[in-house]
């Protein structure tokens, strides 16, 4: 090999080093990784206002075992407000975030009411609109349920709007997506009862 052929192979040796040292792990790329997820479990899909899709989040909700996660924009619906009243009494876990704006500006949100009833409510301001409307049911356990879709937790959702809600059930490792981000929400969300939240 002359020394004009050395240079080049070289420079190739140092780069595939280098790259090796700097990429991350194969299990670290894996956790953050937003690859396709294989299929698991069992999928519903339910459209208002043909569908009773509040119904179904009822059930849903009474049948919690452990915990209930909420994301929520509007939410104005007293039968889901009282459902997760009535979970918390059971003994599950019930989290909720809501959007700041919505909760303190909408007319009739149930946030209030959650909060006063001793459910852990937190209000995200990070965003221009807190968006995202999920129910995570049972997220540590054997038989989880992902709840999402257009649909915020508001009785014109069910009766005027036309909306679509996915019941994702059984699937682990989607419900792990679902709610390390929750979580991530929560870490960075503001307690309900802080007084600097209640100021604009």
């Amino acid at each position: 090999m002359t020394q004009t052929d050395f240079l080049p192979w070289r420079a190739g040796r140092l780069l595939a080093v280098l790259l090796a040292v700097l990429a991350p792990p194969a299990a670290a790329f894996e956790a953050s990784s937003s690859r396709p997820l294989p299929a698991q479990g069992t999928v519903e899909a339910l459209f208002s206002p043909w569908d009773d899709v509040e119904g179904a989040l009822l059930r849903a909700l009474r049948a919690a075992r452990e915990s209930i996660h909420v994301q929520a924009f509007s939410f104005t619906s007293r039968p889901l407000a009282a459902a997760l009243i009535e979970a918390r009494a059971r003994g599950v876990r019930v989290a909720v975030l809501a959007d700041r704006e919505q909760t303190q500006f909408m007319d009739n949100s149930r946030i209030p009411q959650l909060a006063a009833a001793g459910v852990d409510v937190a209000l995200e301001t990070r965003y221009a609109a807190a968006h995202n409307k999920i129910l995570l049911i049972d997220a540590e356990g054997a038989a989880p349920v992902v709840v999402t879709g257009s649909y915020n937790f508001t009785w014109s959702a069910q009766a005027k709007n036309a909306e679509n809600v996915l019941f994702l059930r059984g699937h682990r490792p989607l419900m792990r997506r679902y709610y390390d981000n929750w979580q991530r929400h929560r870490a960075e969300a503001q307690p309900y009862g802080e007084a600097t939240l209640l100021k604009d």
